[in-house]
């Protein structure tokens, strides 16, 4: 009988393990927000949690990073549920969900509820990413300029 990974294996809530981290790393988020100098350090905590990304997941976040700061240079870097996100008066509009987080095949790029991507009766809020080539980045560059308003 083969086991299970543990970033799979559910506790008794139901909850994966890594979905148990990523709420608790949420947690951690929330307290240190409350603190003086706040953007700062949630700006440093995005770039520690891209340096501590391995491969493919780093090169990707670094790129996605870098686009998002030439985009939309008016959102603020920071982290949530462990991801690098970027938000505007504190609401996630733009995030970065490496696959190695929860075991998956592939990145995301997500946008949240405050992005303005909105395009009629349904819109796509995430996007599958495995590598950013011209094409890739010319659509990021473009969804991330529209989702940041």
């Amino acid at each position: 009988m083969a086991t299970k990974k543990t970033t799979q294996s559910t506790s008794d809530s139901g909850f994966s393990e890594a979905e148990l981290a990523a709420m608790k790393e949420r947690a951690a988020e929330l307290r240190a927000s409350k603190g003086g100098n706040k953007k700062a350090a949630e700006a440093e905590r995005c770039l520690e949690t891209i340096a501590g990304m391995n491969q493919p997941d780093r090169g990707l976040a670094e790129r996605i990073h870098a686009i998002v700061l030439s985009e939309a240079p008016h959102l603020d870097s920071k982290t949530w549920y462990g991801f690098p996100a970027y938000a505007r008066d504190g609401k996630v509009v733009v995030f970065f969900k490496p696959a190695e987080k929860f075991d998956s095949r592939y990145a995301t790029l997500g946008f949240e509820e405050a992005s303005q991507l909105d395009d009629g009766p349904m819109w796509a809020t995430s996007y599958a990413v495995l590598e950013i080539g011209a094409a890739e980045e010319k659509l990021i560059r473009k969804l991330v300029k529209k989702a940041a308003g």
